[in-house]
């Protein structure tokens, strides 16, 4: 709830100063998609790439953000839109603070995701629908958690006894049934290159 006797403090450095010093735009890229589909394999492989290129960011892996700032939530429907909403927040700081954040969530609801995509402005939330079947994320279950869910272990388990709606218009859409993970990181650093990483090099060139 808004509380209009807190009022938001601006700093001595802006995000614009942040970006120039990195040399490089800020943004969130929005892994979606099956457990098992390779959301976290991918963003941290391109977080990798992303470092050893001199450019700031950092995944927020789903479970990872559940072990401390979002522990005290289940996997309800309320839980769930609560656990996205901190991890909008958290990724707008983190925006502001000059960093691309690469947040990997199942995010199963339509309704979810337009809502974190409305807590940025146009472009700076690029959406990366990690396509697999669900057949085939149930013969890599690397946590052994589909075959918990079958056998009643876990409730509210996506795909299980719980729906994933599947992204009506993502930025990218990597299908890991046909491609492997080299493919995969490809195609997510040329959307980056594309909407970012060289923005503020050809600004600055323009200037000159």
């Amino acid at each position: 709830m808004e509380n209009r006797h807190v009022i938001w403090h601006n700093g001595c450095v802006c995000r614009k100063d942040r970006e120039r010093k990195n040399n490089h735009k800020s943004l969130v890229l929005w892994f979606t998609g099956l457990s098992a589909s390779g959301k976290s394999t991918i963003a941290h492989l391109v977080e990798k790439e992303l470092f050893e290129r001199g450019v700031r960011a950092y995944v927020l892996n789903g479970d990872n953000i559940r072990h401390g700032l979002n522990s005290d939530l289940g996997f309800s429907r309320e839980d769930r839109m609560e656990n996205l909403r901190r991890v909008a927040e958290v990724s707008k700081l983190m925006v502001d603070a000059g960093i691309i954040v690469l947040a990997a969530f199942i995010s199963p609801y339509l309704e979810d995701r337009a809502y974190v995509r409305s807590r940025f402005p146009d472009g700076e939330f690029l959406e990366i629908y990690v396509k697999c079947p669900m057949g085939i994320c149930e013969q890599r279950d690397p946590k052994g958690q589909y075959k918990k869910a079958r056998a009643g272990l876990i409730k509210n388990y996506t795909g299980i006894s719980s729906p994933y709606e599947e992204p009506q218009k993502p930025e990218l859409v990597i299908d890991t049934e046909k491609m492997d993970i080299g493919g995969s990181v490809h195609l997510v650093m040329g959307l980056l290159e594309g909407r970012c990483l060289k923005k503020i090099l050809s600004d600055e060139g323009s200037k000159q």
